[in-house]
């Protein structure tokens, strides 16, 4: 894909290291593409991390994990996001396993992502550990990723009740992160090979980090983005967690849909089919001429068949011919050698070269 200096969707994003004095850990980036030169339909991907480990691990790891596969979504055609996006995780997370051995200082380093990535007006969605996206519509919100976290398999196999949740020693445990000994697997949404979810005008795509889904409700965040504008809502949220703790580092990045780029995407969409078919059409007239043989000659000039003799029956002469003397040579005055005759060459019957 090839990268473009403006987004087709309004972005507002804040960091804050939080009350604890501990490096902030979280990194994020925000990337605006468009599919090819013949397909210019608009991509936005937005990758946040939130990165574990001690010393500087953390933060080395989040930043790997969002270089890494914004990188690789860069280098890709954006057929197939899910698919796209779950390779560049797993390429990330090996690299970070690799960097942590061999670097004792980064050993047991590692990252939670959470990535949107959103074509004309479909989002896809992937995250790994406990780093959240969420879908504000209207006067609803709703997760779309899934927390790999020992607190959300507890409460699916009745272990807890959803009283405990609050202040469970274990809600900080995860179970899956970049760069651990197994690969992760990533939750995805949709799920492969479907087509994405359809954004309409004021959709919101929320990514955050657990800074503050630990300490800011669902329906608290939905109630700040209804009362402001989206940069504005970022600050409140960073502030009201804060405000109760500030125990981590605190990450929102926010996809705003315009108006615009829902009528876009239907243009978009019928520009990438014309262009497609146009590609197709140049490939297809190219396939032809390469298959013509150009190096013979093209001749204008039919072909005869070899001409077929004819003899022609002898003729009999009714009276001999009388006896005619050889003729002599007379020599002109004032010269020693015969006068010399012209010459003549008939032209040869009956005979053309075929081409």
């Amino acid at each position: 894909m090839i990268r473009t200096r403006h987004s087709h969707l309004d972005v507002a994003a804040g960091s804050h290291a939080g009350m604890t004095g501990k490096t902030n850990e979280d990194r994020f980036a925000v990337t605006a593409f468009r599919v090819s030169r013949f397909v210019p339909t608009p991509v936005l991907l937005a990758v946040l991390a939130d990165g574990i480990g001690g010393h500087r691990g953390g933060e080395v790891a989040a930043a790997m994990a969002v270089e890494i596969i914004s990188r690789e979504v860069e280098k890709s055609r954006g057929k197939h996001p899910g698919g796209i996006l779950a390779s560049a995780v797993q390429s990330a997370s090996a690299f970070i396993r690799t960097r942590a051995q061999e670097d004792a200082a980064l050993q047991g380093m590692g990252t939670t992502v959470a990535c949107a990535w959103v074509t004309g007006n479909h989002l896809y969605t992937l995250n790994v550990g406990d780093s959240r996206i969420y879908l504000l519509r209207k006067a609803s919100i709703q997760q779309l990723s899934t927390d790999h976290t020992w607190l959300r398999e507890a409460l699916e196999n009745g272990v807890i009740q959803p009283e405990e949740v609050a202040n469970h020693p274990n809600s900080h445990i995860i179970r899956q992160f970049l760069g651990s000994p197994n690969p992760p697997v990533p939750a995805t949404q949709p799920e492969a090979g479907q087509p994405g979810i359809p954004l309409l005008a004021g959709d919101l795509v929320l990514l955050t980090s657990d800074g503050l889904t630990d300490l800011v409700s669902d329906e608290e965040i939905l109630a700040a983005f209804q009362a402001r504008p989206a940069h504005q809502a970022v600050d409140d949220l960073i502030e009201l967690a804060n405000q109760r703790g500030g125990r981590d580092n605190i990450t929102l990045v926010v996809l705003k849909v315009p108006k615009s780029a829902v009528k876009g995407g239907r243009k978009w969409l019928r520009l990438g089919c014309l262009a497609g078919f146009l590609l197709a059409l140049l490939v297809s007239a190219l396939i032809i001429w390469g298959s013509l043989d150009l190096r013979k000659p093209v001749s204008t000039t039919p072909t005869l068949p070899p001409p077929t003799p004819t003899l022609l029956p002898p003729v009999e002469l009714a009276t001999p011919l009388p006896d005619t003397p050889a003729p002599t040579l007379t020599l002109l005055p004032g010269r020693n050698t015969p006068a010399s005759l012209p010459t003549f060459t008939p032209w040869p019957t009956n005979t053309r070269t075929s081409p």
